[in-house]
C-alpha cells in the first residue's frame, strides 16, 4: 500500500466552496490513478470522482458533476478536489484512494490504498 494524507476539510455554509488535497509518497505514485470517495453518517461509502495517472481522464458521480473538479499536480504528488456550490447532502468524511494497478474503475474494489479521511460539513 501507499500512504495517502488528506487535508482541507472543514465547516462551510451551503453554497460555499472547499478544496481538499491528497498527498502521496514516492515517484511511483505519479503513475497511479487516484480517486475520491465519501461516507456520510449511516450510509455506505460512495464514489465521488477519479482521475487517471496522466490527469487526462476524469470521472464524476452524477451528484457532484458540474460542482466538483478533480485535478492533480504530478510534480507535487498531490491530488485535489475542488468543491463548489456545496450542499448539506455533501456532508461526509472524504477519502482519497489510489488505484495502483490501473484498474480504471469507480468501484471501491478498484482502489487498494486509502487515506484516513477528512471531514467536510456543510451547514444549511
Amino acid at each position: 500500500q501507499v500512504q495517502l494524507v488528506e487535508s482541507g476539510g472543514g465547516l462551510v455554509q451551503a453554497g460555499g466552496s472547499l478544496s481538499l488535497s491528497c498527498a502521496t509518497e514516492g515517484r511511483a505514485s505519479r503513475m497511479y490513478n487516484m480517486g475520491w470517495f465519501r461516507q456520510a453518517p449511516g450510509k455506505e461509502r460512495e464514489f465521488v470522482s477519479r482521475i487517471s495517472w496522466s490527469g487526462g481522464i476524469t470521472h464524476y458521480a452524477d451528484s457532484v458533476k458540474g460542482r466538483f473538479t478533480i485535478s492533480r499536480d504530478i510534480a507535487k504528488n498531490t491530488v485535489y478536489l475542488r468543491m463548489n456550490s456545496l450542499k448539506p447532502e455533501d456532508t461526509a468524511v472524504y477519502y482519497c484512494a489510489a488505484d495502483r494497478w490501473g484498474k480504471g474503475r469507480s468501484e471501491e474494489a478498484a482502489f487498494d490504498s486509502w487515506g484516513q479521511g477528512t471531514q467536510v460539513t456543510v451547514s444549511s
